[in-house]
């Protein structure tokens, strides 16, 4: 069964009041958002209600945070450009621009042969 990532979704969780302190402005999907300076990425598109956070690479198969201490890379999204950023990892900066993963990301190299992302099938040997 395969869900539109878009779709309108109702929150996981839900915060039983207002966040008190500091907060950060970023943007998700072109849409401005605010959440609790220091939350991570995932917690707060998950109290925002955002659905799938990506799609798999050879099922296009919906995914979102699962195991929130960065075992599991169903949380992969694009971050400030930057792909295959694990969004339970990842706390919130101001400005920053959260997208979605739409399947795999390149695998880019420097002259060296180093690695800067690597996709997680490629991580998991699939």
């Amino acid at each position: 069964m395969h869900t539109d990532p878009r779709a309108s979704t109702r929150p996981l969780f839900t915060a039983d009041e207002p966040p008190a302190g500091e907060t950060v402005t970023w943007h998700f999907e072109g849409l401005s958002m605010t959440a609790p300076a220091g939350t991570s990425i995932a917690a707060a598109l998950l109290l925002g209600g955002a659905g799938a956070f990506r799609s798999t690479p050879v099922t296009s198969a919906p995914r979102a945070a699962y195991c929130m201490m960065g075992v599991c890379f169903d949380c992969l999204v694009e971050v400030d450009g930057a792909p295959s950023r694990q969004a339970c990892l990842t706390p919130l900066r101001q400005g920053m621009v959260v997208r979605r993963q739409q399947g795999a990301s390149a695998v880019r190299m420097d002259a060296a042969g180093d690695t800067g992302s690597v996709d997680e099938g490629a991580a998991h040997g699939r």
